[in-house]
């Protein structure tokens, strides 16, 4: 005759114990595994605007674009919030909405975008192969010193070497160091690194902006070996 065993009882409910848990937390793992896969596919689509703007829009017309796609990422990174990669992308947005700008207004979104870049370090430093490392560095560069400006070469320098710490082949931290050496006097050290920038290696589903940064790896390069 069956009966239920005291031990069979246990065995029993252990199970259903295990199935539920089991179930839990494969119910609280699908919103998380989509809110990867959609940061994910909105960081592509944030790259995929940024490049087009930069490298395929009239000059004339990039401002007005870009201050458009400022507002549009600052929407992503308010809606995957504690994620570094929004951030990073919205600083570069920010930082290439400054540079079409031009004038007093380009140093407030300069300051903007340092803001973004530090929100997202705090995060993950590593998020986009070190990208917050090397844009940032490039700010403490490009951004006038003080009084007007956080301009630093020393801390520009800091921060690029980090970016290349992170990823040593990268076309973005090779080319963005050679333009800092260029800048600071030492064109003769920057050929290497333009070098590299030229030969690095695709990135995938970044062939507009791959083709964009090595045709400028390839005039910096001349201009750094005095041609």
């Amino acid at each position: 005759m069956n009966h239920t065993t005291p031990l069979g009882t246990t065995v029993s409910t252990t199970r259903r114990h295990w199935i539920t848990a089991l179930l839990a937390s494969a119910a609280l793992a699908l919103p998380f595994a989509g809110h990867a896969a959609g940061v994910e596919d909105a960081v592509k689509e944030l790259q995929h605007d940024w490049e087009v703007t930069r490298y395929q829009t009239a000059p004339s017309e990039r401002e007005k674009r870009f201050e458009a796609l400022a507002a549009k990422a600052r929407k992503i990174s308010e809606g995957f919030a504690g994620r570094a990669e929004p951030l990073v992308w919205e600083g570069i947005i920010v930082s290439s909405f400054a540079g079409a700008k031009g004038g007093l207004g380009a140093l407030t979104l300069a300051k903007q975008a340092k803001s973004l870049y530090e929100s997202s370090l705090k995060i993950d430093p590593n998020a986009l192969d070190g990208s917050a490392y090397n844009s940032l560095g490039v700010l403490y560069y490009k951004v006038p010193g003080w009084p007007l400006g956080f301009g630093d070469k020393p801390k520009a320098q800091e921060l690029l070497q980090k970016a290349l710490a992170i990823n040593p082949k990268g076309i973005d931290p090779n080319f963005f160091y050679g333009e800092y050496l260029i800048e600071t006097g030492k064109p003769a050290e920057a050929v290497a690194y333009l070098e590299r920038a030229v030969n690095a290696p695709p990135r995938p589903g970044r062939d507009v902006a791959d083709a964009g940064r090595r045709a400028e790896a390839g005039e910096l390069l001349r201009k750094a070996r005095g041609q």
